[in-house]
C-alpha cells in the first residue's frame, strides 16, 4: 500500500504509471490476434512477411512476446514489493514498452529487414527487462529474488537461440522445446508460490477446514524433478526413459497440486482457476510421456502446457493483479468468469484435436475461436481499469 500511495503523488499517464498495464493490455490483445493470423497462415490464406516459417512464427510470438510482455508485466509490479522501492513509471516504462512492440514488428516483418536486425530488436527487450529488475532487487537488497531474474536472462538466452537456430537449420525446434520447458518451470517455480498463498488467505475468510500445505521438501523435489524431466525433453524428445521421468516428474506435480486444497475453493471462480491452470502442469507431463512413446501426437502434451498451463494460468494472474492493483474488489465477475471458460476450453479444443487427429479441423477452429473471445475480451473488459486511474 505504501508503495501505492507514493505512486499516486507524482501524477503520470495511468498506463505507464505501473509495469502491468501496458504489459498486460497490450500482451493479451496481441494473444488475442495471433491466432487467427496464424489459422490463416496455416490454411494457406495468408502470407507473413517474417523470415520465420509460419509456424516459428506461431511459437515465437506467443512465447516470446505473448508470454514476455506478461512476465514484464508481473516482473514490473512485483518487484516494488519484493524491495519496498518506487515501480519503473513513466518515461522508462513507456520505453521499455515500446521495446517490446518494436521487437514484435521487426519479428513480424524480418523478411525485409532481416534476420539479424529482427533478432537484434527482438532480443533487447528481455535482456533489458532483466537488467532493470536486477537492478532494483540488488538496490532493494532482497538477493534472494535475483533467481527469478536469472530464469527471465535464460528465457533471454534462449529466445536469441530461436532466432540463430530458426535462420541456421529453418526450424527452431529444440529453441522452441526450451522456451516452453523454462516457462513450465516459472510456473512451478511462482506458480507454486502464489496458487498456496492466494488459497490459504481466501481459506482463513471461510473459517476451519483444511489448507494448503506450506512449501516443503516435497514442492522442491518436485519442481527439480519436473526440470530433469523437461530438460531430457528438450533434448530427447523420443525415448523411453524420459517418458519415465516424465510420468514421475508429472505424479509429483499431481501431488503437489492435491496438498493446496483447491477443492475447497469451488465458490471462488478468482482462486479456483488457479488451481485449474496448474493442474495442466502434470496433465502436459503425462501427455508428453506417452508421446515419448509414440502413443500420441507431440501437440498433445505441448499444448495442455502452452495452451492449458501457460494460457490459463497468465490470464489468472492478469485478472488477479488488475484487480488487486487498481483497487477494485477481488472477485471474479461474470465477464471474467466467461474469460477463464473461453481459455479453458481453448486449451481443451486444442489438446483434443491432437488427440483425435480426425476432428482436428473442427477442434482447431473451436480453440482459436475461444482463444481469440478470451484474450481480446480480457482487453475489452479491463481496459477501463488498465488505462483509467486506480481507486486506492
Amino acid at each position: 500500500m505504501g508503495t501505492m500511495i507514493r505512486v499516486k503523488e507524482h501524477p503520470l499517464p495511468a498506463l505507464f504509471s505501473y509495469g502491468f498495464r501496458p504489459f498486460f493490455l497490450f500482451g493479451a490483445i496481441q494473444a488475442g490476434l495471433m491466432i487467427p493470423l496464424w489459422l490463416a497462415s496455416f490454411a494457406g490464406e495468408i502470407s507473413l512477411p517474417s523470415a520465420f516459417s509460419p509456424l516459428d512464427w506461431h511459437v515465437h510470438e506467443m512465447l516470446f512476446g505473448y508470454v514476455g510482455a506478461v512476465i514484464a508485466g508481473f516482473l514490473l509490479t512485483a518487484v516494488p514489493n519484493w524491495t519496498g522501492r518506487l515501480p519503473i513509471k513513466g518515461l522508462p516504462l513507456a520505453c521499455l514498452f515500446s521495446i517490446w512492440l518494436i521487437g514484435r514488428i521487426a519479428v513480424a516483418v524480418s523478411d525485409h529487414i532481416g534476420w539479424a536486425a529482427a533478432l537484434a530488436a527482438d532480443s533487447a527487450f528481455l535482456l533489458l527487462l532483466a537488467a532493470a529488475a536486477s537492478r532494483e532487487i540488488i538496490a532493494g537488497r532482497k538477493w534472494g529474488n535475483l533467481k527469478v531474474v536469472g530464469l527471465v536472462v535464460l528465457f533471454a538466452l534462449v529466445n536469441i537461440a530461436f532466432h540463430i537456430e530458426a535462420h541456421l537449420t529453418g526450424a527452431a525446434t529444440y529453441s522452441a522445446r526450451a522456451g516452453i520447458a523454462l516457462v513450465v518451470t516459472l510456473i512451478a517455480t511462482i506458480g507454486g508460490r502464489i496458487v498456496p498463498s492466494f488459497t490459504r488467505n481466501w481459506l482463513a475468510r471461510q473459517g476451519q477446514g483444511r489448507m494448503p500445505v506450506p512449501f516443503g521438501k516435497l514442492d522442491g523435489v518436485t519442481i527439480l524433478a519436473g526440470i530433469a524431466a523437461l530438460t531430457s525433453w528438450v533434448a530427447l524428445p523420443s525415448n523411453r526413459i524420459v517418458a519415465l521421468v516424465l510420468v514421475i516428474a508429472g505424479a509429483l506435480h499431481l501431488v503437489r497440486l492435491a496438498r493446496w486444497a483447491g477443492d475447497r475453493t469451488l465458490s471462488d471462480r478468482l482462486v479456483l482457476i488457479l488451481h485449474v491452470a496448474y493442474a495442466f502442469v502434470p496433465a502436459g507431463f503425462f501427455l508428453t510421456a506417452l508421446s515419448a512413446l509414440d502413443l500420441v501426437l507431440p501437440g498433445a502434451g505441448v499444448h495442455a502446457w502452452t495452451g492449458g498451463a501457460i494460457g490459463t494460468m497468465t490470464i489468472a494472474v492478469m485478472t488477479r493483479a488488475s484487480l488487486g492493483h487498481t483497487g477494485r474488489p477481488l472477485v471474479a465477475s461474470p465477464g471474467t468468469q466467461a474469460l477463464y471458460m473461453a481459455v479453458v476450453t481453448a486449451a481443451l479444443a486444442r489438446v483434443c484435436a491432437a488427440l483425435e487427429p480426425a476432428h482436428a479441423d473442427v477442434l482447431l477452429e473451436i480453440a482459436g475461436a475461444a482463444w481469440t473471445l478470451a484474450f481480446l475480451g480480457f482487453a475489452w473488459i479491463y481496459a477501463p481499469l488498465l488505462v483509467g486511474h486506480s481507486r486506492n
